[in-house]
């Protein structure tokens, strides 16, 4: 059951009702043992005392929210307190990058530390022929990870991972499935309940991702086809609430200063490869605003997206509000990052999936009150979500890697520390290509299509509009980024990625 805020009926009293039993049964223990009964209480207390010594773990998940979604990064039409918080005692990556631009993938990286192609995942499909994730993968999950090694584990809200990957089937304890104000009340209501031991907290809100609606429904009305996806009666309510102009303003004094301009990559790439064309007619209701939005609905879509943003951040807000409450700040570590990104209306373009900057790069704040340095923006180091947050968190806590995972742990970042080492490129992941990211340029292919692949020098053309690939200028740059796929096909067995390996 649930109630009228959408969180389990009962879920944190269950919580607390197994702490209660476990004490009971661990203090009958020492009164039957006797004269073990020093011994036994001694060793409780060491390990007690051990166990204050590993941090909790506050990870939140935002859906689909592009890096420049915060005003810490300079973003002056989004307000968002919570989050900036968290960069202001914390560290901010801002070459931090999705394992793949959409959920399903990005999720199971997450979870997983593992990149979505060792299972062949591309897209929300999941695994081709509906096959589960194998179960020994499923047990190297977060949720185990950390139950083993003697952490209480939560999970709350969004999940949206492949078929055989449940809050418990990845060694999680469920704490609601609402991704709203539920889930935020839920968080708020355990963090102030008393812990016997140390805990990670997975807390994954659903927006901004209720932007999606905005397109998709402007596409049927315009088609005057029946709604797509008709029971998101709740997503479709908080986007009409975002869409508001503020009250007594005009609708003049709106667009000349309040909504946000457009992007100043607005114009479509004159070499754009032409498979980005071909995909956005997949899901025509993309194609349709790409042609046929006006300026001010883009900048409407702009306006919402950072509504819904802070919608999410206030959301936010209440969980970190109540972790102060509770005396456990300085003993939790809090990392927060979204999943995947949103076009934003650069290049005339909405949603994700592309390897865009605005729909593969990604916020990733690391923050521990007195141990990570405040306010620290790391511009330099290539950072992948999927792959390195199981990492760090397992430094962290002490907790050693998964086996064969390949991601790196930020801590030592985060910490202001030099690492003794850190990658000098970052693949990315999409339905319908690969992304190669250096220091200076990016390289995307693309699977079929004229202009199949991109070069972009980022140090002059952050808006990716101009494609260095066919300029000859540029030739060995391109052929040391085909050379650095090549090579990490080769390294990690990437199948799909084969593909896309050209001479």
């Amino acid at each position: 059951m649930t109630n009228r805020r959408g969180t389990r009926s009962g879920s944190v009293d269950k919580i607390n009702r197994r702490r209660f039993l476990q004490a009971a049964a661990g203090a009958g223990a020492v009164t039957l043992a006797g004269a073990g009964a020093v011994t036994l209480a001694g060793a409780a207390r060491a390990r007690a005392a051990s166990e204050k010594q590993r941090p909790n773990i506050l990870t939140i998940v935002t859906d689909q929210q592009s890096a420049h979604m915060m005003s810490c990064t300079g973003n002056r039409y989004v307000k968002t307190p919570a989050m900036d918080s968290l960069a202001a005692t914390g560290a901010r990556f801002e070459r931090a990058y999705a394992g793949n631009p959409v959920c399903l993938p990005a999720r199971f990286s997450m979870m997983t530390g593992r990149m979505p192609s060792e299972l062949l995942i591309r897209e929300n499909a999941g695994i081709p022929g509906r096959k589960p994730v194998p179960d020994a993968m499923l047990r190297q999950a977060m949720g185990w990870v950390f139950r083993r090694a003697g952490y209480e584990v939560l999970y709350g809200g969004k999940t949206h991972w492949p078929r055989g990957m449940k809050v418990a089937s990845i060694g999680f304890d469920p704490l609601t499935p609402n991704q709203r104000d539920g889930l935020a009340d839920a968080c708020a209501e355990f963090l102030k309940t008393k812990h016997e031991k140390p805990f990670l907290l997975v807390a994954s809100f659903i927006n901004p991702h209720d932007i999606c609606y905005m397109a998709i429904d402007a596409y049927t009305r315009a088609m005057k086809k029946g709604k797509m996806y008709p029971k998101s009666n709740v997503a479709r309510e908080r986007l009409a609430e975002a869409l508001k102009m503020p009250e007594g303003v005009s609708r003049e004094a709106f667009f000349r200063e309040h909504c946000p301009p457009l992007p100043p990559n607005y114009g479509i790439p004159p070499l754009e490869p032409e498979c980005i064309t071909k995909f956005l007619k997949m899901r025509p209701f993309r194609e349709y605003a790409r042609r046929n939005w006006s300026d001010e609905e883009w900048r409407r879509h702009r306006w919402a997206y950072c509504r819904l943003t802070e919608m999410v951040d206030a959301q936010i807000g209440r969980v970190l509000d109540a972790l102060r409450e509770a005396g456990l700040e300085e003993d939790t570590l809090v990392v927060f990052a979204s999943d995947h990104g949103d076009m934003d209306g650069a290049h005339r373009i909405e949603h994700k999936s592309v390897l865009y900057e605005e729909a593969s790069r990604v916020p990733f704040i690391v923050s521990r009150k007195g141990v990570t340095r405040p306010g620290l923006v790391d511009e330099t180091h290539l950072v992948s979500v999927g792959l390195d947050l199981l990492p760090t968190l397992c430094d962290y806590a002490g907790i050693e890697v998964p086996e064969g995972l390949r991601g790196r742990s930020v801590r030592a970042l985060a910490e202001g520390r030099a690492p003794k080492t850190w990658r000098d490129d970052l693949v990315v992941e999409s339905q319908i290509g690969r992304m190669v990211r250096t220091a200076r340029y990016k390289y995307n292919v693309y699977e079929d299509g004229a202009h199949r692949e991109q070069l972009i020098d980022l140090a002059k053309d952050l808006g990716e509009m101009v494609n260095l690939a066919e300029d000859p200028k540029y030739a060995q740059v391109l052929t040391d980024h085909r050379r650095r796929l090549r090579r990490w096909v080769d390294e990690t067995g990437d199948e799909i990625g084969k593909a896309y390996v050209l001479a």
